[in-house]
């Protein structure tokens, strides 16, 4: 078995696109969230809230024939991997088209702009705004192909196309696929772009904030006032490397990745199932060959929903006991989907080498049909561990869990 490093980590987030300029955003309270005055035109529409990246926009070097065949979420998706590539020294470098370096990266969909013109094709019999792009920039698996594309990477190519766990699962399945030999480069991770649809979705299930004229008190993860989750947008790409190869060419390793558990609930498509979120967690430590006691933060899924937030805590506090620190960034960028679980397993890692570790905003008090756990509140607390966990659980019932280990 090969060990897999970290040695390139970006992302493109609301409060920033650099780890500086969030954390100091995190660390003064300052949400991305804000009113969505954009859409009040859609009247069945309850929330109005989201986090959006309002400052957006492709790089001046980027050529019309790259952006043609990209809708905004591969736009933020190669943004973030090129600021990656950059970060691992390997921008540019002919290493990473020779085969060696592949792909694994996924959102909950495609560009939503180019969905609303094969609709309209549908429903008005027009074929207004299609051309041979369109299907390219909407397919499931754009963000990995147009990121395969835009650097001449013919290795593997693993789209993760799975909602909320697509970031996860993305460097979960590079991982493994540099851990078992396949290949000793990937880039990894997840994007989504912000549309009002993806805001429907949970409106729909009553499972949206409505703190309308409150955007920064909201939304609020394990908190007995929460009243539902707020849609943001990101992407966050990391650049996993075999050990050895990072050696040899003298790359900075920013952490290890030592284990990661997927599973399936296979109950029900939308209510999170408490037994096999903690099935995760076990299979990511069984395949670090960790107790439960050697991980010393989590950080957790934490959407803001009722069901999501006390069957995810219930089985983080049945697995680690109550002494374990938890915490979710989600408070701050609200659900940024398919994005979440890079960014959030590249702040994990910037929180484990800088020993600071990001409270929950808006965490007054917590839900007593929460598991009992340490959750971080109000600030900033200093720590200093070894392991920490990033978990994320995903419509469909899938179920990620990923454990990074300090570099030393």
């Amino acid at each position: 078995m090969k060990r897999v490093v970290v040695t390139g980590m970006a992302g493109i987030t609301s409060l920033g696109n650099d780890w500086a300029s969030i954390e100091a955003a995190f660390r003064s309270n300052r949400s991305g969230i804000r009113r969505m005055d954009e859409w009040d035109r859609f009247s069945e529409l309850n929330t109005r809230l989201a986090g959006p990246i309002d400052d957006f926009a492709a790089p001046r070097h980027w050529t019309r024939k790259q952006l043609r065949s990209m809708g905004r979420v591969s736009r933020l998706a190669v943004a973030a991997s090129e600021r990656a590539l950059e970060n691992a020294g390997l921008l540019g470098e002919d290493s990473i088209r020779d085969g060696r370096m592949g792909v694994a990266c996924g959102s909950s969909t495609g560009s939503t702009d180019e969905i609303k013109a094969f609709g309209n094709m549908l429903l008005n019999s027009v074929a207004d705004g299609l051309n041979a792009n369109s299907y390219v920039r909407m397919m499931p698996h754009t963000t990995a192909a147009n990121i395969s594309i835009f650097f001449g990477l013919t290795g593997r190519l693993i789209p993760t196309s799975s909602a909320c766990t697509s970031g996860s699962q993305g460097i979960g399945y590079a991982y493994e696929a540099i851990k078992f030999g396949r290949l000793p480069l990937m880039l990894a991770g997840g994007a989504e772009e912000l549309c009002p649809t993806e805001a429907m979705v949970f409106d729909a299930l009553y499972a949206t904030s409505l703190k309308n004229e409150a955007p920064q008190t909201t939304p609020r993860p394990y908190d007995s006032g929460r009243d539902g989750l707020v849609i943001g947008e990101g992407a966050g790409m990391l650049v996993l490397e075999e050990l050895e190869h990072a050696l040899a060419r003298g790359a900075t390793i920013h952490a290890e990745i030592v284990g990661f558990g997927s599973n399936a609930d296979g109950a029900h498509i939308t209510k999170p199932e408490q037994l096999t979120m903690r099935g995760a967690m076990q299979l990511a430590l069984d395949d670090a060959g960790l107790s439960p006691d050697a991980i010393g933060y989590v950080n957790g899924h934490g959407t803001a929903t009722e069901q999501g937030d006390i069957a995810e805590t219930l089985a983080t506090a049945e697995l680690f006991g109550s002494r374990m620190p938890i915490s979710s960034q989600k408070s701050f960028l609200g659900h940024t989907l398919g994005a979440c679980g890079a960014l959030e397993s590249w702040f994990s890692i910037e929180m484990l080498n800088s020993d600071r570790y990001i409270h929950t905003l808006n965490l007054d008090a917590v839900d007593p049909r929460c598991g009992e756990l340490d959750y971080l509140s109000g600030e900033v607390r200093q720590m200093s561990h070894e392991y920490v966990m990033n978990n994320n659980f995903a419509f469909g019932g899938v179920n990620t869990s990923l454990i990074f280990r300090r570099w030393r």
